[in-house]
């Protein structure tokens, strides 16, 4: 080993809950380390545009976050994987990553999430066909102002599709994952508001929206930006002779087939456990449904895990939305000072 060092905590993941919780930590003069296997902090943060349901500037935002880390007591490594965990004495832990090891009091979980793969639904055509793409490519091109088609004009009618890799039976992800209502409707107004002529559909099984102020942002996209919402889903894409993609579906509320041709079908891809979060709950035993972190309890015990000393934050556990993230940060620095306040 090259290096090795001790820290009252070390949070493995660099997003909002890892460096918010931190933030908390450090300012109790709890020394924390956050490792994070990314060249840069809250990258899921950084490749978004717009949040909702404000319309805040993400790169604003994340740069907030980072600032937080400029604390004596925060110690953040970047671009380090970590490879395992093991328990020692006196209720530690040793955590190994690139060649190094730290020991910890505690530990926080706080991996976040990655996004389902598309290309597993190969009957709507992604990775298949240009036209059809993802919500985080949505999202970058919204970012660039480079909302047109591959010929390089304004699209005439781009069409959403929810619930792609969630609440789906066939590919075993029987759960909601609570943000791509809402995202779809975010990312329609500001197509809307990008260019006003492209006409936008979203194909829902039903809306869920979640948090306060969701409401009034799907009645605006439609009273003020005339998206129109179709409850139904999309049985199969096809290119068309012209590059644009057709679809195929029903509208289950008038029990109608119908065919569509649009310039961009984005699917909204769904929230599943990181690589990290599958690896170290596994390897540490307090992984739970689907790989998610699992916790003691969702009431009381929401940021424990059944090993001592081991306790988890944000979307390693289930799909949360960004306040909802960073609420329970804050949650899980008071657990994990209570835990060491007991442990001296």
């Amino acid at each position: 080993m090259n290096e090795k060092k001790y820290s009252n905590v070390v949070i493995i993941g660099g997003g909002p809950a890892g460096v918010v919780c931190a933030q908390q930590l450090a300012k109790q003069n709890i020394k924390v380390v956050i490792i994070e296997k990314n060249v840069h902090l809250c990258t899921n943060v950084t490749n978004k545009y717009k949040l909702f349901p404000n319309f805040d500037d993400a790169q604003d935002f994340a740069a907030e976050l980072v600032n937080k880390t400029n604390n004596e007591n925060i110690t953040v490594i970047t671009q380090a994987e970590v490879t395992k965990i093991e328990q020692c004495d006196n209720n530690k832990y040793v955590v190994y990553y690139s060649d190094n090891e730290i020991i910890a009091d505690a530990l926080l979980i706080a991996t976040g999430y990655d996004v389902f793969d598309a290309r597993k639904k190969e009957e709507l055509g992604y990775g298949i066909y240009q036209g059809v793409i993802t919500s985080l490519e949505m999202e970058n091109m919204l970012k660039s102002s480079r909302l047109h088609t591959r010929y390089g004009d304004t699209p005439r009618r781009i069409v959403f599709l929810q619930c792609v890799g969630s609440r789906d039976a066939k590919i075993g992800n029987h759960y909601c994952s609570k943000l791509c209502c809402v995202t779809a409707v975010k990312q329609a107004i500001e197509v809307k508001k990008a260019a006003p002529n492209v006409e936008v559909f979203i194909f829902y099984m039903d809306l869920r929206m979640w948090g306060q102020g969701f409401e009034e942002m799907y009645r605006k996209a439609q009273e003020d930006y005339s998206i129109k919402f179709v409850r139904g889903r999309i049985s199969e894409a096809a290119a068309t002779y012209d590059g644009r993609i057709q679809i195929k579906a029903e509208d289950t509320l008038v029990g109608q087939p119908l065919k569509l041709s649009t310039d961009y079908l984005v699917l909204m891809t769904g929230i599943i456990p990181s690589v990290g979060t599958r690896i170290l709950s596994k390897q540490c035993g307090i992984n739970g449904e689907y790989d998610f972190v699992s916790t003691k309890s969702p009431y009381l015990g929401d940021n424990m895990t059944n090993k001592k000393g081991i306790f988890a934050a944000g979307c390693c556990k289930r799909p949360f939305t960004l306040s909802d993230t960073i609420n329970d940060a804050y949650a899980a620095a008071v657990s994990i000072q209570e835990y060491l306040q007991q442990k001296m």
